[in-house]
């Protein structure tokens, strides 16, 4: 009976289990993905994404009930708004929401969720030559507010 539950104990143990150094390095990812267009600091890009990323989005101005069909964001164009962002010489604003999720971390793999002041990114990572990076986000801008029920 030992035997049989330790067996079970070993089989239902996730191989290769995250470590508190990368759950740290993949919120730092996220955290430079998010300060790399909160400050305009394309190097803080170059570090934590992928060259060959591939974003994609649903926005909507604040005004507008319908999301934009959706659109891509290139690797060039990071860097173009950075450059935007940092030519314009305004800082943050400290009311900006800034929020890491992370959201799983396993060996090679791992998902977190952002929320800013464009709305929420899902943030998909690979360890590559023992750094992770971003290869893929997915956004959306906030959702219209519900309406309240007054009936």
């Amino acid at each position: 009976m030992r035997r049989l539950l330790l067996l079970s104990a070993l089989a239902a143990a996730p191989l290769g289990a995250q470590t508190a150094a990368d759950s740290a390095a993949v919120r730092q990812a996220s955290v430079d993905y998010l300060d790399g267009f909160y400050e305009g600091d394309s190097t803080k890009h170059v570090r934590s994404i992928r060259p060959e990323v591939y974003k994609y989005g649903f926005g909507r101005s604040r005004d507008a009930a319908a999301y934009n069909p959706g659109q891509q964001m290139t690797w060039p164009q990071f860097h173009a708004f950075s450059a935007r962002v940092k030519a314009s010489g305004k800082a943050p604003d400290p009311k900006w929401p800034k929020k890491v999720e992370v959201m799983d971390v396993l060996d090679q793999t791992a998902a977190t969720k952002v929320t800013a002041w464009w709305g929420t990114d899902y943030l998909l990572m690979g360890k590559f030559d023992g750094k992770w990076m971003i290869t893929h986000v997915l956004w959306q801008s906030p959702p219209p507010a519900r309406r309240a029920a007054s009936r």
